[in-house]
């Protein structure tokens, strides 16, 4: 995107820069409508303990609802008589909620179908008259990247950004015609749609995809060629094993690897964190990498080795593993539990440790509190279900087609999130004008 001309012909220069010349730009707190604030700050704590709480009533708005952008989350209510006390806390649709704290200038819209309530101490409600300017459009200017770059300066605070209502009030908003911004608002609402509907998509194919791993993983459900399911839950499939892990394979340790020794380009490494952060069931790509001088007291990993992480800090995510499937030089950092696997599909094998059952088992064998460790002591004592090797491969493939879609989505869903990124950029500052129809 090239920077405008300041001589160009039909825009002017403001404190949010370049707009169109027919466009306003307004203190956000001159556009209330006379009858409540533009902007209201939220009660002060000593009004809003938590004693004053009760299990139902009227709802309390507060950051979890606006950092998720559900309005429809949240558990916490207050009394008739408190909520009158508070009236000028309150919030009503159309209203904005901006936090204030730590991750600031998150906005959210209250829907028509809203519940009655108040906000907390860590909002702000923005109340705009809606014959001069579209809430729509001004939640997303609250959330354009620019905004927030101009609001995260103006925060005070050390290491957690805290905004106040003055420097609310005082934030200017460019307005073109309420006729344009509602179109505004208009397309962008359909990106998120979009949005939303990639969400859907992801979700609901995870959740079929951990449904299609529980039934293939325990025989449940098989490919006719192999022979028939099973009808009982515990039950073994014809021609399946049981295995102990340590019975097809060899454990080896994870060695160094420092956060100081790791670099930006290098020889690719992996840390147990990363394990938990950046992969699922297979190592796809390298995110830490280290000079060669640093392998020497490091472990190597070869094709299809399992690693599994050996600290966590819950039982639930003990154990946690991921596959190395590429012919590259690669190592592996301490608190790594390195198994390699002879006679198996390494695939397959990945899918089977990281399912519901393997990991209850896991969790029988994590020692330890506030952190919490597993050995290779104790992994080699897992019970494995094996098909024959055809299966495996057959059911690793079904399993791989289904996270490739996933993936799929997940690369959607970022490329609408980037573009509408851009699209907020250039509509929001009049950069991209939008043709109206008449009588708009």
């Amino acid at each position: 995107m090239t920077r405008r001309n300041e001589n160009r012909r039909g825009y002017k220069k403001t404190k949010v820069g370049w707009i169109p010349e027919e466009w306003e730009c307004v203190q956000l707190r001159k556009l209330g409508d006379g009858k409540r604030p533009a902007i209201k700050a939220g009660p002060f704590g000593s009004s809003l303990k938590k004693e004053y709480y009760v299990d139902n009533g009227y709802k309390i708005y507060g950051q979890e609802q606006v950092i998720a952008g559900n309005p429809y989350l949240g558990n916490y209510f207050i009394n008739e008589k408190r909520l009158c006390s508070l009236r000028s806390c309150e919030v009503f649709p159309g209203d904005i909620l901006l936090s204030l704290v730590g991750t600031i200038g998150k906005a959210l819209l209250i829907p028509p179908n809203y519940q009655k309530g108040i906000i907390n101490p860590r909002l702000l409600r923005i109340s705009l008259n809606k014959n001069r300017t579209s809430s729509l459009y001004a939640k997303y200017f609250l959330e354009a990247e620019h905004t927030f770059r101009l609001l995260n300066s103006w925060a005070q605070g050390g290491t957690m950004g805290v905004l106040n209502a003055q420097i609310v009030r005082s934030l200017p908003i460019p307005l073109p015609p309420l006729s344009e911004q509602k179109k505004i608002a208009e397309i962008l609402s359909a990106w998120d749609r979009a949005i939303a509907l990639t969400d859907w998509l992801i979700d609901a194919k995870q959740r079929f995809k951990k449904g299609l791993m529980q039934q293939l993983l325990t025989g449940r459900m098989r490919f006719p060629e192999f022979g028939k399911p099973v009808q009982k839950k515990g039950e073994l499939p014809v021609r399946w094993k049981i295995k102990r892990l340590g019975s097809f394979g060899s454990f080896l340790k994870g060695k160094g690897i420092s956060n100081s020794e790791k670099t930006e380009t290098g020889i690719p490494c992996i840390t147990y964190g990363e394990i938990y952060t950046r992969h699922e069931f297979v190592i796809k790509d390298f995110y830490s990498f280290i000079d060669r001088s640093i392998t020497q007291k490091s472990q190597r990993i070869k094709r299809n080795d399992i690693l599994f992480a050996g600290s966590g800090e819950t039982l639930d995510e003990i154990g946690k593993c991921v596959v190395h499937t590429k012919e590259i030089e690669a190592y592996a950092g301490g608190d790594i539990v390195i198994f390699r696997p002879k006679g198996v599909n390494p695939l397959y094998l990945s899918y089977s440790l990281n399912s519901d059952l393997l990991i209850r088992q896991k969790i029988q064998l994590g020692q330890g509190h506030s952190v919490v460790h597993i050995y290779s002591a104790g992994l080699k004592t897992l019970q494995v279900s094996l098909p024959s090797l055809d299966e495996q491969t057959r059911i690793a493939t079904v399993l791989s087609a289904c996270d490739r879609e996933i993936e799929l989505l997940h690369k959607k869903e970022i490329a609408l999130r980037e573009q509408k990124k851009g699209l907020m950029q250039k509509l929001l500052t009049g950069e991209v004008r939008i043709k109206l129809n008449e009588g708009d």
